[in-house]
């Protein structure tokens, strides 16, 4: 290239007269210090052809408050313990007086006249969400809050393929789900954990000590039907085969999907409180906290603050 080349030198070794330059002799190369323009546009030719260094962003100086709730409070363990005490005490005496009808709401029910599946003479089940009811996802929330990323689908199917060794039982979950077990109950998962990770979801609810769970028989998974995240389709195949005495889950849809069927917040809100679904709190449906993710994570100013609930500091014209 071009400016590559060496300065033409215009010096003479004698007095002032200009010496001429001989045609065929060859251009001396120049001392390093005449051709420092030269290396300078190289330099900054160079600089601009480089790629950009990469900004770094550090991770937070501490997780999410709703993850040091969630993992790390005392008072979220507590609520997860008595959670699961009431439980395990309800299904237990459930089921030493047989009951005629589950906790699943029939085809065909709304949240204003719930109807139940029958139980006849199947055997008693208790229902089971997985992620943050029974079984803390320590491992993949750590990742997720060091890298500061939103939800990433490929990280958690790697995730569920990989994470059994960074899990945890949520608090109360073992003793609970032994008491049912020893009851004569049947514990029984319903997650939209992937059927392809069938096997690793398995290990996973084992190595929490949550005991066996078996794709099919006690464990059904995102994919077994064509509802995809929907659980009522998987809660109908369920309740076809056990009369189902309790539901443990961290979101409404653990519950029934008509809570989420498109309802404003406030509306949605609503639902949860009815008398006939407000019955269910506590005795047959078993609520777990979880601030750190999912469909309760949602609404504006309008939606969570009703315009009649609403206060501003006082100005000193209005304090009198």
């Amino acid at each position: 290239m071009s400016f590559l080349a060496p300065l033409p030198f215009r010096g003479g070794a004698g007095g002032g007269g200009a010496q001429p330059v001989p045609s065929m002799a060859p251009t001396p190369t120049p001392p390093l210090k005449g051709r420092g323009f030269s290396l300078c546009m190289v330099l900054a030719l160079l600089s601009a052809c480089a790629p950009s260094p990469q900004t770094v962003t550090p991770p937070p100086a501490n997780p999410p408050a709703g993850m040091q709730y969630l993992y790390g409070s005392g008072e979220a363990a507590a609520l997860s313990v008595q959670a699961f005490a009431m439980l395990a005490s309800h299904a237990t005496a459930t089921a030493k007086a047989r009951p005629a009808q589950s906790v699943v709401l029939a085809s065909g029910a709304s949240l204003d006249q719930p109807r139940f599946v029958p139980c006849g003479d199947k055997p008693l089940a208790a229902v089971f969400d997985v992620d943050e009811t029974v079984l803390l996802n320590i491992g993949y929330e750590y990742h997720d809050a060091r890298s500061g990323k939103s939800y990433d689908e490929a990280a958690w199917d790697a995730w569920e393929r990989t994470g059994a060794g960074a899990v945890s039982p949520v608090p109360g979950a073992v003793a609970a789900l032994a008491q049912l077990r020893a009851a004569g109950v049947t514990v029984v998962f319903n997650t939209n954990r992937s059927a392809a990770n069938a096997a690793a979801t398995a290990q996973a609810i084992s190595a929490a000590g949550l005991g066996q769970a078996v794709h099919g028989q006690t464990l059904f998974l995102k994919g077994d039907d064509a509802m995809g995240s929907g659980k009522d389709g998987r809660r109908a195949t369920i309740a076809g085969r056990y009369c189902v005495i309790a539901l443990g889950g961290d979101q409404l849809g653990d519950f029934s999907d008509l809570f989420n069927a498109g309802q404003p917040v406030a509306a949605r809100r609503a639902a949860t409180t009815t008398p006939s679904i407000a019955a269910l709190w506590g005795r047959g449906w078993f609520v777990l906290p979880n601030p750190v993710y999912g469909s309760g994570l949602k609404g504006g100013f309008d939606d969570v603050f009703p315009m009649d609930r609403r206060w501003a500091l006082p100005t000193d014209g209005e304090k009198n």
